[in-house]
């Protein structure tokens, strides 16, 4: 059995989470290794390409979060083996990517610069993507988006949404994913009522 440690920010959500939940779903135990943004800031030199998440198999280094994803989904049976059903839950992984680029493009701002960024953040980008999910939820059946059953991709927009809903953003309405996405609201709670989601959350209380 390999060793797994996996690095990233010292909260529950963002890009990592998805594979946290992998991991615990396929029974594997693995390093959770939870790091300060100042920690970050003093060891992301020694990381490829200066970033995280960051997946250690026996030592060896892999990034890129949605490849960690697929490969502890995989472990996980949360991938589909179908290669159109693959393409679906790619699909929506990317996008998921996509849309936290532009989020983390007014991190750091601050007061009027932060409250019109996210002002436009929220009339064009937002919306474009959470309409966009929305319809590749509904090709997927309606229910999840690939392979009808739970994958790494309904784990990625999971997060994205409870994010939403919960009001993480300052300055982004949390009514925006009912108003442009309701099918997603029911997504987030069938996601969270998952009993390999709710045993995840149980080891975190």
């Amino acid at each position: 059995m390999s060793d797994y440690k996996l690095t990233y920010f010292d909260f529950d959500g963002g890009r990592a989470e998805p594979i946290r939940i992998a991991f615990h779903a396929a029974g594997i135990a693995f390093e959770d290794n939870r790091i300060s943004f100042q920690e970050f800031g003093e060891t992301r030199s020694s990381m490829r390409f200066n970033a995280v998440p960051l997946l250690e198999i026996d030592g060896a280094q892999v990034t890129q979060s949605n490849a960690i994803a697929r490969y502890v989904g995989k472990l996980a049976d949360l991938y589909p083996s179908d290669p159109l059903q693959a393409l679906y839950c790619d699909e929506a992984c990317g996008a998921i990517e996509d849309l936290t680029h532009y989020v983390v493009q007014t991190f750091g701002l601050k007061d009027d610069d932060l409250i019109a960024a996210r002002k436009v953040l929220t009339e064009t980008r937002i919306t474009t993507f959470l309409k966009g999910l929305e319809e590749l939820l509904t090709r997927g059946g309606g229910e999840y988006f690939a392979d009808g059953q739970l994958t790494i991709a309904d784990l990625k927009v999971f997060m994205q949404t409870r994010s939403l809903l919960a009001g993480t953003l300052d300055h982004v309405p949390t009514t925006i994913v009912q108003e442009c996405a309701p099918g997603l609201v029911e997504h987030e709670a069938r996601v969270s009522g998952d009993s390999r989601v709710v045993a995840y959350y149980a080891t975190r209380a």
